[in-house]
């Protein structure tokens, strides 16, 4: 005999259908802004109510895909997963596409909340990535994802063109004053650093580069060796710039992030010197860091 099942509605219950159940949960609001951040299970569950004020929390990875969704009602930031970041970054390639789009970013450690689950992740999940843009807010790895929403929700990022964007970082002073800077391209040299400052750049140094090197001349620099390229063209400038007597060297683009100045000091190991470089003392296998010291020496060629 078959079973009769009730039918809640008989009962006086409520039901509301699936599909009109709202499926972001505001866990903060700012008092002062009235801004908020809101969890949810999907970067699908992104809507209008979001646009331009919200941080939203999503428990979906963050490749490209989700961003696209994501960028549709483009929130003030976005928080999501990184699936074990997958073959070519695909699972966390999305930060960069809202990068582009001028919301901040990050993902949480797919081991640290659960997939699908926006709340737990707002609870449990911690930071393992960021693009740019949730850097300059303080996002950090290793941080809470409570943490971090809470910075994407309160702290504005500068306005700037991506021209204005240098990120030019002083690393290391000498007793003379002189500095080591990192920053993100040899374009963002200044006036200032010419037969001065080692700069340590994260472009590539093929003939394109040596323009740049030669108008700013540096004191000394280092750039990325862009994986070297054919007939070794991502190291080119280094030979060319030889004859004006400017001193470099190129880091392995395997070990640091090309488009960050900051990543080519801290993780360049160096994989190509030229021969004012080799002179200085600059070896290939030192760290950028240990070789910008280095170059830094006021040390006639």
């Amino acid at each position: 005999m078959k079973q009769a099942i009730a039918d809640p509605k008989s009962e006086g219950h409520e039901v509301k259908n699936e599909q009109e159940q709202d499926k972001q949960t505001v866990v903060f609001t700012d008092e002062v802004s009235g801004r908020k951040i809101v969890a949810m299970d999907s970067a699908y569950d992104v809507d209008a109510r979001n646009v331009g004020s919200d941080v939203c929390v999503n428990a979906s990875y963050c490749g490209v895909l989700p961003a696209r969704f994501i960028s549709d009602n483009a929130p003030r930031a976005a928080i999501g997963m990184d699936c074990a970041v997958g073959p070519e970054g695909s699972a966390i390639a999305g930060l960069w596409f809202l990068e582009a789009l001028k919301i901040p970013a990050a993902v949480a450690d797919v081991m640290s909340a659960h997939l699908g689950n926006g709340i737990h992740l707002y609870e449990h999940g911690v930071i393992s990535f960021s693009n740019q843009l949730a850097k300059d807010c303080g996002v950090k790895k290793g941080m809470p994802v409570k943490e971090a929403a809470l910075l994407l929700l309160t702290i504005d990022t500068a306005n700037m063109t991506s021209a204005e964007t240098t990120n030019r970082t002083i690393m290391q002073t000498s007793p003379d004053g002189r500095h080591v800077i990192a920053t993100d391209s040899i374009a963002f040299a200044t006036e200032e650093d010419s037969e001065r400052n080692v700069l340590v750049t994260a472009g590539h140094t093929g003939r394109s580069a040596v323009p740049y090197l030669l108008k700013s001349k540096p004191w000394g620099f280092i750039c990325s060796d862009g994986g070297r390229g054919m007939d070794d063209s991502g190291i080119a400038g280094l030979t060319i710039v030889e004859e004006y007597g400017l001193a470099g060297a190129t880091v392995d683009a395997k070990l640091a992030r090309m488009g960050s100045g900051l990543s080519h000091y801290h993780d360049g190991i160096i994989s190509a010197v030229n021969s004012h470089a080799l002179i200085r003392g600059v070896q290939i296998g030192m760290t950028a860091s240990e070789a910008s010291s280095i170059l830094l020496l006021k040390t006639e060629l």
